[in-house]
């Protein structure tokens, strides 16, 4: 499903030049649950940003479903980011205005679906999450850890081919992460394809394969 081949990513020129990426292969199949692990500056962002379709390679190819990425213009790339992709965020990324609810159905807004449809189906996200009792409540009514899952489930709506979940227990307590880690296993086991950054080994080891960064590149690709 995930493919990247010789992979470089630099940020700036000259003396000021960092390789964040250097010569990074990968395949991720459909249906695997993936951790990338690393210390900070490791370029475990930065390769996920780039699976993401949220950074460009400096070099290096990226194939999604056989798709290639990297030529692809932005407008392109952002409705594989909304019709393709979930994304999962350490800071929930909700905007404090909006309801649950209304957070959840906020991508299927450039859909084609009535506001009937988006409701019943964001209804269904939360309900997939054990939320739907709080559909009406905005964030700063919520705790952290049901605010994570209200990302979740928004993550969910549009049935992405894949979920990119970047420290998604960062901001959490140690028995919350732990749950929210479960829903994670849980989405697995019915078929979806997630791939998790974190620099937590406990939490990694959630997942059923590892993939560990130093220093921009990939020094251990193993299945647990």
């Amino acid at each position: 499903m995930l493919e990247v081949k010789n992979l470089y990513r630099e940020y700036g020129s000259g003396e000021t030049r960092v390789t964040a990426l250097n010569d990074v292969s990968i395949t991720i199949d459909e249906g695997e649950f993936v951790a990338i692990m690393g210390s900070s500056g490791s370029g475990k962002s930065t390769l996920m940003n780039i699976l993401g379709c949220l950074d460009t390679p400096t070099k290096g190819e990226y194939f999604l479903s056989k798709q290639s990425i990297q030529d692809m213009c932005d407008e392109d790339l952002s409705k594989i980011r909304n019709q393709r992709i979930g994304f999962i965020f350490q800071t929930f990324h909700l905007l404090t205005r909006l309801t649950a609810l209304e957070n959840v159905t906020l991508p299927l807004r450039y859909s084609d679906i009535s506001p009937e449809q988006a409701k019943q189906k964001g209804l269904a996200m939360l309900a997939k999450v054990g939320l739907d009792h709080r559909a009406g409540h905005k964030p700063n009514e919520m705790s952290g850890g049901q605010r994570q899952r209200v990302a979740i489930a928004r993550a969910l709506v549009n049935e992405p081919k894949v979920i990119f979940a970047d420290e998604p227990t960062g901001n959490l307590d140690s028995k919350t992460s732990h749950e929210i880690m479960s829903l994670l296993c849980d989405l697995h086991a019915q078929g979806h394809t997630i791939v998790m950054v974190t620099h937590e080994e406990d939490i990694a080891e959630y997942s059923k394969r590892i993939i560990r960064m130093k220093d921009g590149v990939k020094i251990e690709d193993s299945v647990q």
